[in-house]
């Protein structure tokens, strides 16, 4: 059996209760190199076989997958966040399939919510946003031209933009073709919730600039949009004085 578990987003105690103890259980663990807080590994029994996948191959990690099968061990596949955003795990899944070996997922907190909690965000604040746009530029993996920065940028959601650090000056001049303003807030976290997090608050135009100032060139997440700022938002009816739900009658009129 195989499971795929989000590590979270850095630091070891986000991982899920179900995430730690199929960790536990592994008798083979294969984790997604520097991405994955390696204090994650102390979860693992003595005896567990553990590889770094930053140094193999999609047939080489099917190949430890399928010889563990063979011997009945259990292998956790480690994946940074949460498996579903940027993991790479349908081609890992397709490949099972056609060995006949099963797998589960179990999530994990994904770096767009570390950093809200970073940052203390909410962001999908009542007249500010409702929706979170979760994306990124294109770089070795292409982007549908349908879901260009530019035209996300055009809705003025929340985004928070993962695999991208490299290229904020670009990103920038995309996110403002498509319609944010110069000093629409943003932010740029780097390495969310790990030990060594740094958070900066900016606007779309000074991204770049921060990011050199700071020294910031990669493993950093970039959040665009007015939540970040949290001014002028309505605040929710689900606790207004005046609105009745199913458990609690309104209690003005």
């Amino acid at each position: 059996m195989v499971y795929f578990v989000g590590a979270g987003t850095g630091a070891a105690d986000l991982i899920t209760v179900r995430g730690m103890h199929l960790l536990e259980q592994a008798d083979v663990i294969i984790y997604a190199g520097s991405l994955v807080n390696p204090k994650l590994l102390d979860y693992a029994k003595k005896e567990c076989e553990i590889h770094n996948s930053a140094k193999l191959t999609l047939n080489e990690v099917i190949d430890i997958m399928k010889k563990a099968e063979e011997e009945g061990k259990v292998t956790v596949r480690l994946h940074t966040g949460d498996p579903s955003i940027y993991g790479a795990i349908r081609e890992q899944m397709d490949e099972l399939d056609r060995l006949g070996i099963e797998y589960e997922s179990c999530p994990g907190v994904s770096a767009c919510f570390g950093a809200a909690a970073s940052l203390n965000l909410e962001y999908t604040l009542p007249d500010i946003s409702q929706s979170l746009i979760i994306t990124r530029m294109e770089g070795k993996t292409t982007v549908p031209p349908r879901e260009s920065i530019e035209s996300f940028a055009a809705h003025q959601a929340s985004m928070a933009i993962y695999l991208s650090t490299g290229m904020l000056e670009e990103l920038s001049r995309r996110l403002l073709a498509g319609g944010y303003r110069k000093d629409t807030p943003a932010a740029l976290v780097y390495k969310a919730t790990w030990p060594e997090e740094q958070a900066y608050i900016c606007t779309v135009e000074t991204l770049q600039k921060t990011a050199e100032e700071h020294g910031i060139t990669k493993t950093a997440l970039v959040l665009v949009g007015d939540a970040i700022m949290h001014r002028k938002y309505k605040k929710s009816r689900l606790y207004a004085s005046d609105f009745s739900t199913e458990f609690r009658q309104a209690k003005e009129i």
